[in-house]
């Protein structure tokens, strides 16, 4: 049979390579001039310091069928996500754990009178959670949401934190231990070399044809048995209905002699500190030495049409709209969507990976007994 990817990340690279092992033709369609998505890394010529071009993408799982299948297609190095906050003036360790407390507090508190301190600074007004704001307040007190949450996440959303839902802070962030490690799965780390020499054995079969530079239209659905769609799905339809609302990020380079902050991430809390957080590259590689470093300021802005996307915000507006692009989908026949964008959901590298491979399962069995492919492969949406 003969297929069409349209998007060269982690989705459409899995299932591109699959297909071809099964010995069907596949075309890969790109709109950007390399490879790799959002995770794509290369070298910089002058430094020779390996660059996450969009930001830092940290392996880690808890799915060990992830782990394996990744370790197929490249070497890791151990690597844990130790990041910093810059907030009110002092630099503090993240998530917030036994040290940030008695860091921030001046205090020398036991792991169980933590417990009790923070039980302490629970806004009790707060009968009903709602909000963000009323998730933090509730569990964690005035003083460390907005020492720590509120700046923050005003800069990263656009959105006041009284306007986002509850569900945003999932769970308790803070750690009554010293465990500073950002992650707490099994399985953390960096591939060695990057993730572009991933994507590239992914897609070297010879049954696999790759275009770069090419914008996907609808238009070319006839020609294939069946596409995987992996762009935005308001794209596909030409924004038929409006626009899904993305944040993007905007990142300002800078290079600096030795180190500049002594850490990989460092982020920046206080609402008048324009960006959020600022990375600096040499350290997503402990196992390299570099005599000069490359650093990113990091913004957040809403995404226009010509954005790259990186986080759907999905209130429910945006619930509604995607609604109506989940309909018109399904009247299509021959095309499937899946991954962050063709979802509109916020998708973690690992579950990105994991629903790849179970839609690999699905399709290859749908084709073994020549069934339709089903439009989406997640039933949560």
């Amino acid at each position: 049979m003969k297929f069409s990817v349209v998007g060269s990340g982690f989705s459409g690279c899995i299932l591109a390579y699959y297909l071809s092992e099964f010995g069907h033709d596949v075309d890969v369609y790109e709109s950007r001039n390399h490879i790799g998505g959002n995770c794509y890394t290369y070298r910089d010529k002058e430094t020779n310091i390996l660059v996450h071009k969009y930001g830092p993408h940290i392996f880690h799982t808890d799915m060990e069928h992830v782990w394996d299948f990744i370790n197929l297609f490249t070497e890791f190095t151990p690597y844990i996500n130790r990041v910093k906050a810059n907030a009110q003036g002092k630099i503090f360790s993240l998530p917030i754990n036994l040290h940030t407390i008695n860091q921030f507090f001046g205090e020398t508190l036991s792991p169980n009178q933590a417990k009790s301190f923070i039980a302490s600074l629970s806004d009790e007004c707060i009968k009903d959670v709602v909000s963000f704001e009323d998730q933090a307040l509730k569990f964690i007190g005035k003083d460390l949401y907005e020492a720590f949450f509120k700046g923050y996440t005003i800069k990263q959303w656009g959105i006041n934190p009284k306007d986002l839902p509850a569900s945003i802070l999932k769970r308790l962030p803070v750690r009554f231990n010293y465990d500073d490690n950002y992650f707490s799965h099994k399985y953390q780390g960096m591939p060695t070399d990057g993730y572009t020499p991933i994507f590239d054995k992914l897609l070297s079969s010879p049954n696999i044809k790759l275009s770069l530079n090419h914008d996907f239209n609808s238009s070319q659905c006839k020609d294939y048995d069946h596409i995987f769609y992996t762009g935005p799905i308001d794209a596909f339809f030409s924004h038929k209905f409006g626009q899904l609302a993305y944040r993007t990020l905007d990142f300002r380079e800078e290079r600096h002699d030795g180190d500049y902050q002594g850490c990989a991430v460092l982020n920046y809390n206080d609402i008048d500190v324009p960006y959020t957080r600022i990375t600096e590259h040499k350290y997503f590689s402990p196992h390299e030495s570099h005599s000069k470093t490359i650093i990113f300021k990091e913004f957040s802005r809403d995404a226009s049409l010509e954005d790259i996307k990186y986080y759907p915000v999905r209130l429910v507006k945006d619930k509604d709209l995607l609604s109506k692009y989940i309909s018109e989908a399904e009247k299509l026949g021959n095309v499937s969507f899946l991954g962050r964008l063709g979802t509109y959901r916020y998708l973690d590298m690992d579950v990105t990976i994991s629903e790849a491979l179970d839609a690999k399962e699905i399709i290859l069995e749908k084709i073994a007994s020549q069934q339709s492919i089903p439009c989406f492969f997640s039933t949560v949406l």
